[in-house]
């Protein structure tokens, strides 16, 4: 084939666009209404927790997640919202591409026994590092129209 239909970089904007957009779904599907005034999603990670294999998830949990359920609940769906804004647009990408890592890792060892979730946060977070290693914010970009990270 004499033509690619996209470069590299590209695609790698494309893998980033794809990453925010998959955070931004994330974010819109939570009942944030359950989350903010019950905090239905942090009661159901309270569960996984206390029945979790490794005591220093359970203990972790108890001591930063369990005494402020309501604060938790906020930081996890706006993180989601950051997190799908800043990589679908490419703005401050490489903190968002690192904060998203961390998330899908938290989410990984909080879910451990739950391999149906995995495929998920194992590919968001291949995703992450493939982004991070590669710099997908050079093209398409809010932060190469900025001149940032280059």
């Amino acid at each position: 084939m004499d033509t690619i239909w996209l470069t590299g970089a590209e695609w790698l904007a494309v893998l980033r666009i794809g990453l925010g957009l998959w955070w931004l779904e994330s974010w819109r599907h939570k009942d944030k209404k359950a989350w903010f005034e019950r905090g239905s999603g942090i009661e159901w990670a309270t569960g996984v927790a206390t029945r979790h294999r490794w005591p220093a998830v359970r203990r972790g949990f108890d001591l930063v997640v369990a005494p402020r359920p309501r604060l938790m609940a906020y930081v996890v769906v706006y993180a989601e919202l950051a997190l799908g804004l800043g990589l679908a647009v490419g703005f401050l990408t490489p903190i968002a591409l690192v904060g998203g890592l961390l998330l899908n890792v938290l989410y990984f060892i909080l879910m451990i026994h739950d391999w149906a979730e995995q495929g998920q946060n194992s590919m968001m977070a291949l995703i992450s590092v493939v982004g991070l290693f590669a710099m997908s914010w050079q093209t398409w970009s809010v932060d190469n129209a900025l001149g940032l990270f280059q």
